[in-house]
């Protein structure tokens, strides 16, 4: 007897709820900024997380359009990815099964998008536009489960730096696009450690690793109090570290979701939190 694949069972129960979604109208106000924990294609194995970014997802309108940050596209000056219809997808991971790399996300052309985004940017700054450069799977594999239809312009905005002053500048000039009912998602991982983790992280027999307990519970307090300065200070602050982020590009695009809050240094509501594969998944969204 077959076993149904987990993303299998997801897109069925999800797909009539996400297509009926009620979508942003100026009267709704400004969407939130996200930042999440993406995960990788074994994401797509794991039920309860993605029932909690789909219902996270539907806690919303459907968005306009969606401009998503991910730690897998390091590029300055900004670059922008291909705003045409259904552009191919980067398999940007090894080792997986044959499906994931057949997994398509066509999104509908959003070249719309990346003119305003263009505009928005400083005109001193070069920003380039990739023709056929698709979006990573940083960006489609949370939003293949966030939002099954793939029927939202989706752009992907390259992550030009790791300094958060930077990041969070670049995060304000982006704030306007979502009183237009654009989604900002910066999208990483809380903790990435992936060099520290044993067999049995990955087989579930071990909890997580103090490193990574340790991260997520300072991070988690920083953003409970909107401290931004501790935030940006990690590399001195941060218990775990540099286990928790040995590379730090899975953190650092949450300093472009937190410039784009109406006050980055208001709370932000924890909506995804708990571990997977000993990483924190913590996810957040600000106002």
């Amino acid at each position: 007897m077959t076993t149904a694949y987990p993303l299998d069972l997801h897109e069925a129960a999800a797909l009539p709820a996400s297509r009926d979604q009620r979508v942003w109208t100026p009267q709704d106000g400004a969407l939130p900024a996200l930042y999440l924990s993406h995960g990788a294609p074994p994401l797509f194995e794991e039920s309860s997380w993605m029932t909690e970014l789909f219902d996270w997802a539907q806690s919303m309108p459907k968005p306009k359009a969606i401009l998503i940050v991910s730690a897998h596209w390091e590029s300055a000056p900004v670059s922008l990815s291909a705003s045409g219809t259904a552009v191919p997808l980067v398999y940007d991971f090894g080792g997986f099964a044959q499906r994931y790399y057949e997994m398509t996300y066509p999104t509908p052309d959003a070249a719309d998008l990346a003119r305003r985004v263009a505009a928005m940017l400083p005109a001193n700054e070069r920003v380039h536009q990739h023709p056929s450069r698709g979006l990573d799977h940083g960006a489609w594999v949370p939003l293949k489960v966030m939002y099954p239809a793939a029927d939202v312009p989706t752009l992907q905005l390259s992550l030009p730096t790791h300094d958060p002053a930077k990041l969070l500048a670049l995060g304000a000039r982006l704030k306007p696009l979502r009183d237009e009912g654009v989604l900002i998602i910066g999208s990483g991982f809380m903790t990435h450690g992936l060099p520290f983790l044993s067999r049995g992280h990955f087989t579930g027999a071990e909890g997580p690793p103090g490193w990574s307990r340790d991260f997520d519970t300072w991070a988690a307090e920083a953003l409970a109090r909107g401290d931004v300065d501790a935030l940006a200070d990690y590399a001195r602050l941060a218990p775990g570290m540099p286990y928790a982020h040995p590379t730090v590009e899975h953190y650092t695009p949450l300093f472009v979701t937190l410039g784009a809050a109406t006050d980055p240094e208001a709370p932000a509501v924890t909506t995804v939190d708990g571990f997977f594969f000993g990483l924190s998944k913590r996810s957040v969204q600000v106002a």
